[in-house]
């Protein structure tokens, strides 16, 4: 991992000195944030290429992940992370390289300073492959911050105090559980379960009780629509409390949450187009299997966590973020199963990134957290 000389003592400094701006970089498995110093998040793109058979790049971001299930003979759109890591190295090179120059426009020859997330149970030739891409893509240094304590800033957490913090960020490929105290991470586990894997079940449950294929596109939106991890109380009727006398309150013409959806897709016995209706329950069974993972996973980091920092989680609870916080009834799940309070973070999608722009910031009081990125004995579940 690069480090900066000792002439450049602040974030600011630096990019003032070079012309280049300071920039901080969620790369993830479903989409890639790209924050910039004095600036804000400048980009917020799907993590998706579209590639020709030459290996030319047809398009990234937004763009290629409109022409997935698409792309005709000769085109292909992939994604070049797979499970939080990069699975194709020229691929994620050329993606970043794109992805910063549709961020930076005005500066497309310059060479910032990089800080970019990476799972916690990466290991170290995925480290140096990160590293490389940024590299390549035209950063002169970079940076590494776990997820998780990524999370944890962005969320709010007392990260830097000697209180016991616990996080759990659910992403496109990977599920960061970790404690954190006093700057470092006491205890983690990446679990590679996470949206794409809950996306997953669903296409299968579909394919195997319905004889109906579909892609994963419809699948993503199926979770949205209907997903949800726990059987989801029905709201008490509402006092009259709007004073008109009509015996309802304010939210009387509130729509009842969806139960039911739609699915387009491919009958696998006959091959033809056709429409079926699927319900919330099957859609919640479905995702079983998947959910009991991540739930595994933050049993065994609390299992693991020492006594003391034990009793601050019962006090503070457990803080959910990234996309997969967003899963209905989740938290009710986490809650009924490990018995302490759970939260879903405020904009749960963007507290990655929101710790890394903390960390670009504020570059030479945080410092001590990159660190952190550096491999070490972490134990990584696959499931």
């Amino acid at each position: 991992m690069a480090s900066s000389t000792s002439s450049r003592t602040s974030s600011g400094t630096s990019a003032d000195r070079s012309g280049a701006y300071d920039i901080g970089i969620d790369l993830g498995t479903a989409n890639t944030l790209v924050y910039a110093r004095g600036k804000g998040v400048v980009l917020n793109e799907p993590s998706v290429v579209a590639v020709s058979a030459t290996g030319e790049i047809i398009a990234v971001g937004s763009d290629a992940k409109r022409t997935i299930g698409r792309t005709p003979s000769g085109i292909s759109a992939m994604r070049p992370l797979r499970e939080g890591v990069i699975a194709d190295f020229d691929a994620a090179e050329r993606m970043l390289r794109a992805l910063l120059k549709k961020a930076l426009p005005a500066r497309r020859f310059a060479r910032p300073r990089v800080v970019i997330c990476v799972p916690s149970g990466i290991t170290g030739v995925e480290r140096r492959a990160v590293v490389d891409s940024a590299r390549s893509a035209g950063a002169r240094e970079v940076h590494l911050i776990e997820e998780p304590m990524a999370a944890a800033i962005g969320a709010g957490l007392p990260v830097d105090e000697p209180v016991g913090c616990m996080v759990v960020d659910i992403g496109g490929g990977t599920t960061e559980v970790a404690v954190v105290s006093m700057g470092g991470l006491v205890t983690a586990q990446s679990v590679r379960i996470a949206g794409d894997a809950l996306d997953a079940a669903i296409a299968a449950h579909i394919k195997k009780k319905h004889a109906l294929s579909i892609g994963e596109r419809t699948a993503e939106d199926i979770k949205i629509a209907i997903g949800s991890a726990a059987r989801i109380p029905a709201p008490r009727a509402a006092p009259d409390d709007d004073g008109d006398g009509d015996g309802e309150g304010d939210d009387a013409g509130t729509p009842p949450p969806r139960n039911s959806f739609t699915v387009r897709g491919r009958d696998h016995v006959t091959g033809l187009p056709r429409l079926q209706e699927i319900t919330e329950d099957e859609i919640r069974d479905a995702l079983t299997e998947p959910v009991d993972a991540i739930i595994r996973a933050v049993h065994q980091t609390l299992d693991a966590c020492p006594p003391e920092l034990s009793g601050d989680i019962i006090e503070n609870g457990i803080a959910l973020t990234g996309g997969g916080a967003l899963l209905r009834g989740l938290d009710l799940r986490l809650h009924q199963e490990m018995g302490v309070p759970v939260t879903v973070a405020d904009q749960p999608l963007d507290c990655v990134v929101n710790g890394t722009a903390k960390c670009v910031d504020e570059f030479a009081a945080l410092r001590g957290l990159l660190a952190g990125a550096k491999e070490r004995p972490r134990r990584t579940v696959r499931l």
